[in-house]
């Protein structure tokens, strides 16, 4: 069978590979859709912290049960081991020995993929589409659920990216007036028309000031912020936009250390809190939101492409001027 491996930093390959074999507490699916994620673009670029080559991309993913009934599938794609602390305690997202696929062992890039019984969760009636756009939107959701939104909070979403735009549906599902920052008005224009996001900031220094979120705001300073973009920067400033008493979450990942103003930090009582994978509890709230009609996973889609297309449109992805939000790969 075919696959698309990334060998290293900037070059992607089509290979032979050999199919996937029948294996005790395992299933095949034959994959459909694949969502082009952050991670996979990262991962090109050669800044993915947790990735070694050569891989097979792919972690959103959709398909069909190799001797099934036909019913689509999508998968948790985060392998836990079961019996350390974090799994013990209800956080096999962030498992001491987690595997994720198309990170730390191959992805779904190609024509049929083994996955864990476990990892597999039924569709019911979803689209395949709609399937492989649960695990980016499992991402925010986990995220606004790790802040613990309530209704009528300030939040600021700082990043318009594939993550960031689902943070920010589920931070509104939770009741949130949200508030996002970004560099890029093609996206904050996309948040306004697809999202129906009313305040959004552009910082093309990366830094909006206390002052321009005060306007929004009447004076009242964000409880929550949440990080979707991963830059070193926009990490560090985020701090500044924190009402007293609030909680910080980073969703984003940054190889580098990043740093805080100690007093800044102290004298808010800032929460900070790290936003890793999702839960199956987060896969089963973005699942029951698509069928009732709370989110829309087709609007997040602005990109579609056959997977003999892949290897030669990924790298165009990187360029802002694209204006890709989310890209879909169809087998």
């Amino acid at each position: 069978m075919r696959a698309l491996i990334c060998s290293t930093p900037g070059k992607l390959e089509y290979k032979e590979v050999p199919e996937p074999q029948p294996e005790l507490g395992r299933s095949i699916l034959k994959i459909r859709k694949v969502g082009i994620c952050g991670t996979d673009l990262h991962a090109f670029q050669g800044t993915q912290p947790f990735f070694h080559y050569p891989r097979i991309l792919g972690h959103e993913l959709s398909g069909d049960l190799v001797g099934g009934t036909g019913e689509a599938y999508t998968i948790m794609p985060y392998y836990s081991c079961g019996h350390c602390v974090a799994c013990l305690h209800g956080k096999p997202n962030c498992c001491s020995s987690i595997q994720v696929c198309g990170v730390h062992i191959d992805g779904g890039m190609v024509e049929y993929l083994s996955v864990p019984d476990s990892a597999l969760i039924p569709g019911g009636r979803l689209s395949h589409e709609a399937l492989a756009l649960v695990e980016p939107l499992a991402i925010g959701a986990h995220g606004v659920r790790r802040a613990g939104v309530q209704p009528g909070e300030y939040v600021l979403v700082m990043g318009a990216g594939p993550i960031g735009l689902g943070t920010m549906a589920f931070a509104s599902i939770a009741g949130a007036k949200v508030i996002t920052l970004d560099v890029n008005q093609h996206r904050l224009d996309f948040c306004r028309e697809r999202l129906g996001v009313m305040h959004t900031i552009m910082s093309i220094s990366e830094v909006a000031t206390a002052d321009d979120l005060r306007h929004i705001t009447a004076g009242q300073m964000p409880t929550v912020v949440i990080d979707c973009t991963g830059n070193l920067g926009a990490i560090q400033h985020g701090l500044s936009y924190l009402a007293h008493g609030g909680r910080y979450v980073l969703i984003g990942l940054q190889k580098a250390a990043f740093s805080f103003s100690h007093p800044e930090f102290h004298k808010r009582e800032t929460t900070l809190m790290s936003s890793r994978n999702a839960t199956k509890e987060d896969f089963e709230h973005v699942m029951h939101s698509m069928r009732s009609g709370l989110v829309d996973p087709l609007t997040f889609i602005t990109h579609r492409v056959s997977f003999d297309e892949v290897g030669k449109e990924f790298k165009g992805w990187l360029d802002p001027a694209k204006g890709v939000i989310k890209a879909m790969v169809e087998l």
